[in-house]
């Protein structure tokens, strides 16, 4: 009988577990992005470094179409559902579902307007700047004496776009990126006014069916952008937020831009918790993984002709008639010579033995945890009140006290394959530069049994009861070292995992069919250039000069001192040769006996004669007449 055990992957998302599909329903898991881009002469003619180091100028079109590029490409590797759309407006050109003038939307055959990108889609798209002019065209979409307005139409297309799905359970964002700050500027009187009534009340409207607008300003040095101008009114900014918009643009621009080939995980629920405080008070936690291990994707079997993907059946068939045979709900388990049947509920219930909630045990003072009690990553717990009211006013007032107080709550975590005590520890909230640095919650730490915890073994020197222990001043220049190579605000996410850059540059060179791969910066490898700084080298020069003296040669130490194991190469060679003496090789190798030994005795001879002694016996054999030359 096969006991499955329930999954205790602290990564697991909830939606892979069939009983939380409800629950999950009312969570925003897809995204629905439009990229809306202004293609007006001015996007071709502005340029901007490249760089802070380069001075080659680059258009603004070309930096937007960068931008998008780079996200395709990123969304891939991330396997995300999201979907999404590109749209130019301001162009000569019309394609669009309303037939709206100035608008242009980019896509290729056997694909919606608004759908998963594809290898298709992403080549193509890097290619529609060299023909942009000859297919599609640019021009002024708002000029005077007449009543067309492209941002308008822009809108109302991506508001059409963006129809597909619920705003309930998908996130809707249009992203605009243009580096005009006041597109009605050419116009005059009563006919600007009203058209900018307009497009504010088209941009409204679709403000009001769920979908965010976002402005991607792109400005040159001596050509700032003015949001006040007339986009603050459109996305809503208010007077505060002004003087923070423009950086805070700036940088995700670069995000856009130089993001890395990384899974990105969104900050999704893990699982729903039902938090036990005492009895008749309960409340309830979402859970979070705030950090995930990266792997290449699963390989996904395809059909050789259509490309689409397989699926796996399986079925049985009865031996006898050869008819399909249902998959029994019966289990058994032979017990005394009798077979006991279980059936699938029933042993469902066996295996669980906890309820699988999280009980509250008690409080003890923060001295008493150890670093190494921590056995796995910490999940993050936050309140909500979807299903029960009051939750997050008792977190709350549980959160305070623990910090108040400086000690950390002990639960009784109840899973069906390893029930555990954890720890969970308050975190109060970070705010810095006006920005959120750490959320205020609870991390949840899984506690160790007494046979998780070793004692740490001692290890001695060559003298009998002593131990060898490094004096103050070796201690203080070895301190030096680590002050010296110590990393300023480390942070995991700033190196990438060369082996996965690799892996999604090469996949991304087959999808795209490029010719050259390209060059992957191993961020892990030391840093050659820092450690020959002067004073690096001073301390690592005094940390050695005070363990092994000034005159320590380290080239004569290695030759002179031979390894382990080089001392049990030589220790094997001189029993080998000291049995291979009792043997008279020659006469076994002509009466055809060698095949009667044994292998241990077979390599005796070719240990002495420093023979390979890999293979077979007989192998071993052929290796010696060989040598022997019989």
């Amino acid at each position: 009988m096969d006991f499955e055990h329930e999954s205790d992957d602290p990564f697991r998302d909830d939606e892979d577990d069939p009983d939380a599909h409800l629950s999950l329903e009312k969570e925003s898991t897809k995204e629905y992005v439009v990229y809306l881009v202004d293609a007006s002469p001015k996007m071709f003619t502005s340029t901007c470094p490249a760089s802070a180091d380069d001075q080659k100028e680059e258009s603004h079109f070309h930096i937007a179409l960068s931008c998008i590029s780079q996200s395709l490409k990123n969304q891939i590797i991330n396997r995300s559902y999201d979907e999404l759309a590109i749209c130019f407006f301001n162009t000569r050109e019309k394609r669009n579902i309303q037939e709206l003038s100035g608008v242009f939307v980019f896509n290729v055959p056997e694909r919606d307007y608004l759908d998963r990108p594809t290898a298709r889609l992403i080549k193509e798209f890097d290619r529609i700047e060299e023909s942009f002019a000859k297919d599609i065209g640019s021009q002024d979409g708002i000029v005077p004496g007449t009543r067309e307005n492209s941002l308008y139409n822009a809108i109302w297309v991506a508001q059409a776009l963006l129809r597909k799905g619920s705003a309930k359970t998908v996130d809707k964002r249009v992203l605009l990126f243009t580096n005009e700050d006041d597109p009605f500027g050419c116009i005059k009187g009563a006919i600007k006014s009203d058209m900018k009534r307009m497009t504010l009340q088209r941009a409204k409207d679709a403000q009001d069916l769920g979908i965010s607008i976002e402005l991607l300003p792109l400005s040159h040095p001596s050509d700032p952008f003015n949001v006040s101008q007339f986009y603050a009114e459109l996305i809503g900014l208010e007077e505060d937020e002004l003087a923070d918009f423009m950086p805070s643009s700036g940088n995700k621009l670069e995000d856009m831009k130089d993001q890395l080939r990384k899974r990105m995980f969104k900050k999704r629920i893990v699982k729903k918790l039902k938090f036990i405080i005492v009895d008749g008070i309960s409340i309830e936690l979402n859970s979070y993984a705030l950090i995930r291990p990266t792997v290449p994707g699963a390989i996904t079997w395809l059909d050789s002709v259509t490309n689409q993907p397989l699926k796996s059946e399986r079925t049985f068939i009865c031996a006898d008639t050869g008819a399909l045979v249902e998959e029994s709900t019966k289990r058994f388990h032979p017990y005394k010579n009798q077979n006991i049947v279980f059936s699938t509920k029933e042993l469902s219930e066996i295996k669980r033995f906890s309820t699988g909630h999280l009980h509250l045990l008690g409080f003890k003072p923060l001295s008493c945890l150890r670093d190494y009690y921590n056995l796995k990553p910490s999940t993050f717990l936050y309140p909500s009140d979807e299903a029960m009211d009051g939750s997050i006013c008792i977190f709350i007032a549980l959160h305070r006290s623990m910090i108040q107080l400086k000690r950390f709550a002990v639960a009784f975590y109840g899973g069906s394959s390893r029930p555990q005590l954890v720890a969970l520890i308050a975190q109060d909230e970070i705010i810095q530069s006006g920005g959120q640095i750490e959320p205020p919650g609870m991390h949840m730490i899984s506690l160790p049994y007494s046979d998780d915890i070793r004692l740490v073994e001692e290890r001695h020197s060559e003298k009998v009861g002593m131990v060898t222990r490094a004096s103050n001043d070796q201690i203080k220049k070895a301190a030096d070292v680590i002050k010296r190579i110590d990393l300023k605000d480390f942070s995991i996410c700033q190196f990438a995992n060369p082996g996965l850059q690799r892996h999604y540059a090469v996949l991304q060179a087959l999808a795209l069919e490029e010719d050259e791969i390209p060059e992957i910066k191993d961020e892990t490898l030391p840093d050659e250039e820092g450690l020959a700084r002067p004073g690096v080298v001073k301390a690592l020069e005094e940390f050695k000069t005070s363990v092994y003296g000034e005159n320590y040669d380290e080239e004569c130490e290695a030759n002179a001192k031979p390894s382990e194991a080089s001392k049990k190469r030589k220790a094997q060679a001189e029993v080998a040769t000291k049995e291979c003496e009792n043997y008279d090789w020659g006469e076994l190798a002509d009466t055809g006996k060698l095949k009667d030994l044994t292998v241990v005795e077979l390599k005796y001879y070719l240990t002495a004669h420093n023979l390979p002694v890999s293979g077979k016996k007989e192998a071993l054999v052929s290796r010696i007449l060989t040598h022997m030359k019989k």
